[in-house]
């Protein structure tokens, strides 16, 4: 299993944040090719302190190949292109493989 996590600081506009990437942004999203699952959140908290970022969303796949020809695809274009649309604070991507830390 592969991960894409996606870390959004503070934007200028935090309503118009959330109500595009709900209406808009994540149905772009759920059209990528080979994305088993994926999940989202506004309420994100820090352990100690100010969290550093507004929104958190986390997608899976297969492996680190189908995440990128899931990228490389139309739909993976049209979703990373929209990204400018709402996330005026920035954006930190991530990706990784998953490894299981209970056995």
């Amino acid at each position: 299993m592969h991960r894409l996590l996606v870390l959004y600081p503070e934007p200028v506009d935090p309503d118009h944040f959330r109500d595009y990437y709900v209406t808009k942004h994540l149905p772009l999203v759920r059209e990528m090719p080979g994305l088993l699952a994926c999940r989202y959140s506004f309420d994100v908290a820090a352990a100690n302190g100010a969290a550093p970022y507004f929104a958190i969303f986390e997608a899976d796949f297969a492996d680190a190949d189908a995440l990128a020809a899931s990228q490389a695809s139309p739909e993976g274009k049209r979703a990373a292109a929209d990204v400018a649309n709402y996330a005026t604070g920035g954006v930190v991507v991530l990706d990784y493989p998953l490894r299981d830390g209970t056995s």
